[in-house]
Protein backbone atom coordinates (compact mmCIF):
# COMPACT_ATOMS: atom_id res chain seq x y z
CA UNK A 1 0.00 0.00 0.00
CA UNK A 2 1.32 3.40 -0.80
CA UNK A 3 2.38 5.84 2.38
CA UNK A 4 2.17 8.87 0.56
CA UNK A 5 -0.80 10.86 -0.57
CA UNK A 6 0.72 11.30 -3.68
CA UNK A 7 1.58 7.51 -4.94
CA UNK A 8 -2.09 6.84 -3.56
CA UNK A 9 -3.13 8.85 -6.23
CA UNK A 10 -0.92 7.87 -8.35
CA UNK A 11 -2.28 4.08 -7.63
CA UNK A 12 -6.23 5.14 -8.26
CA UNK A 13 -4.99 6.97 -11.53
CA UNK A 14 -2.89 3.98 -12.63
CA UNK A 15 -5.82 1.35 -11.93
CA UNK A 16 -8.67 3.82 -13.83
CA UNK A 17 -6.01 4.06 -16.81
CA UNK A 18 -5.75 0.27 -16.13
CA UNK A 19 -9.42 -0.49 -16.90
CA UNK A 20 -9.62 2.17 -20.13
CA UNK A 21 -6.90 0.48 -22.03
CA UNK A 22 -7.99 -2.62 -21.72
CA UNK A 23 -11.39 -1.85 -22.50
CA UNK A 24 -9.20 -0.55 -25.67
CA UNK A 25 -7.49 -3.60 -26.32
CA UNK A 26 -10.69 -5.93 -26.02
CA UNK A 27 -12.34 -3.67 -28.91
CA UNK A 28 -9.74 -4.18 -31.11
CA UNK A 29 -9.58 -7.69 -30.58
CA UNK A 30 -13.45 -8.23 -31.27
CA UNK A 31 -13.21 -5.91 -34.33
CA UNK A 32 -10.18 -8.18 -35.21
CA UNK A 33 -12.51 -11.19 -34.35
CA UNK A 34 -15.50 -10.13 -37.27
CA UNK A 35 -12.86 -9.24 -39.50
CA UNK A 36 -11.36 -12.61 -39.83
CA UNK A 37 -14.78 -14.22 -39.83
CA UNK A 38 -15.58 -12.08 -42.74
CA UNK A 39 -12.46 -12.81 -44.47
CA UNK A 40 -13.49 -16.82 -43.58
CA UNK A 41 -16.77 -16.03 -45.03
CA UNK A 42 -15.00 -14.21 -47.99
CA UNK A 43 -17.20 -11.05 -47.49
CA UNK A 44 -15.28 -8.27 -49.20
CA UNK A 45 -17.65 -5.37 -48.47
CA UNK A 46 -17.73 -6.38 -44.79
CA UNK A 47 -14.12 -6.49 -44.49
CA UNK A 48 -13.75 -3.51 -45.85
CA UNK A 49 -15.86 -1.57 -43.33
CA UNK A 50 -14.02 -3.26 -40.67
CA UNK A 51 -11.22 -2.72 -41.79
CA UNK A 52 -11.44 1.23 -42.26
CA UNK A 53 -13.15 1.20 -38.11
CA UNK A 54 -9.96 -1.20 -37.44
CA UNK A 55 -7.58 1.26 -38.63
CA UNK A 56 -9.03 4.52 -36.96
CA UNK A 57 -9.39 2.34 -33.89
CA UNK A 58 -5.74 1.38 -34.24
CA UNK A 59 -4.47 4.92 -35.05
CA UNK A 60 -6.34 6.45 -31.84
CA UNK A 61 -4.80 3.66 -29.29
CA UNK A 62 -1.55 4.74 -31.10
CA UNK A 63 -2.04 8.90 -30.63
CA UNK A 64 -3.08 7.96 -27.04
CA UNK A 65 -0.10 5.90 -26.20
CA UNK A 66 -1.94 2.34 -25.26
CA UNK A 67 0.24 0.87 -28.67
CA UNK A 68 3.19 1.18 -29.96
CA UNK A 69 4.04 2.43 -33.57
CA UNK A 70 5.55 -0.56 -35.08
CA UNK A 71 2.29 -2.83 -33.66
CA UNK A 72 -0.15 -0.65 -35.19
CA UNK A 73 1.55 -0.44 -38.51
CA UNK A 74 2.36 -4.52 -38.03
CA UNK A 75 -1.71 -4.84 -37.41
CA UNK A 76 -3.14 -2.86 -40.48
CA UNK A 77 -0.36 -4.47 -42.99
CA UNK A 78 -1.63 -8.49 -42.41
CA UNK A 79 -4.82 -6.76 -42.43
CA UNK A 80 -4.22 -5.16 -45.65
CA UNK A 81 -2.69 -8.44 -47.20
CA UNK A 82 -5.43 -10.44 -46.16
CA UNK A 83 -7.83 -8.26 -48.09
CA UNK A 84 -5.33 -7.99 -51.02
CA UNK A 85 -5.10 -11.92 -51.11
CA UNK A 86 -8.84 -12.30 -51.53
CA UNK A 87 -9.20 -9.68 -54.45
CA UNK A 88 -6.68 -12.20 -56.24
Amino acid sequence: MPIKESAAKALRQTKKHTECNKKAKANIAWLKRKFLKAFAAKDKKQMADLYLKLQKSLDKMFQKGILKKNTVARTKSRLMDKINGLAK
